[in-house]
């Protein structure tokens, strides 16, 4: 049976009023854990989060069963629990007109939808969770910036074209998938900023240091952990799956969970 562990953090923020919690889930990649996913459930449902936040890569572009498996996950969460999704470079291809699964993507799509899951790509959704005003972000950045070993950067213009801007009275998620322009992210705005997409750099070192991103970057800047700048934080998660190369050493899956506070 695969495995994972919470990483758990604390955030402080002036605009939260009262306390409010998030799960967040990256890189699912397909992965089970115990049977119909039972173990990971059970673990989001005792710690009853206003939220669940995705940041993306939910599904293997090429392998169609793992809609499957995310749906079933993400229908029985979503009874109980509001779902943000944002979109990671394989919903990205998956959902491209030339892609052979993209009508089997696209169900997926729908379906959740219709379970109340709200999709943002290149949008924004206003809630009020415990009583504080929040704008959940999701970027869907073209693929070219996924391009391996070079991809454009990111400036903040075309971040505004993008995304616009953040609601200066509002609590502001960004939920984007590469943590690679980390930098532009912190310039954007947002107060909580929440990536994948790097598998926790394959080798892990320490809370914040891997040794390869996913675009063959080594020891790449955001690659897992927490990081701080100017009273706003970004959170990446090292996945809770892997594809292609299942290869993890000292990095294992991870659940995050955040509690924002006053």
């Amino acid at each position: 049976m695969e495995k994972f562990r919470t990483a758990t953090y604390e955030v402080h923020n002036p605009k939260i009023k009262k306390s409010v919690r998030f799960a967040v889930l990256a890189d699912l990649h397909g992965s089970i854990f115990g049977e119909e996913n039972n173990t990971l459930l059970k673990k989001i449902q005792e710690y009853a989060p206003d939220a669940i936040l995705l940041a993306g890569d939910m599904v293997v572009r090429m392998d169609p069963s793992t809609l499957e498996t995310a749906r079933k996950l993400l229908c029985t969460l979503a009874k109980n629990f509001p779902i943000f999704y944002a979109m990671g470079n394989h919903e990205t291809k998956m959902k491209a007109k030339e892609h052979i699964y993209r009508n089997e993507y696209l169900e997926y799509q729908a379906e959740l939808k219709q379970k109340g899951i709200c999709f943002l790509a290149n949008e924004k959704n206003k809630v009020v969770l415990a009583g504080n005003s929040f704008v959940v972000n999701g970027l869907e950045l073209p693929l070219e910036y996924y391009h391996k070993p070079f991809s454009p950067k990111l400036t903040s213009e075309k971040m505004e074209e993008l995304m616009g801007k953040p609601d200066p009275e509002a609590i502001n998620i960004l939920l984007a998938h590469n943590p690679k322009y980390g930098r532009t992210y912190f310039r954007w705005g947002a107060d909580l900023i929440l990536s994948g997409h790097y598998h926790g750099g394959v080798l892990r070192f320490s809370r914040h240091v891997g040794a390869i991103s996913s675009q063959f970057i080594p020891f790449p800047k955001y690659c897992c952990g927490d990081f701080y700048k100017n009273g706003k934080c970004m959170i990446v998660s090292a996945g809770l799956g892997e594809h292609t190369v299942p290869l993890r050493i000292h990095n294992p899956r991870e659940l995050i969970f955040i509690e924002m506070k006053p």
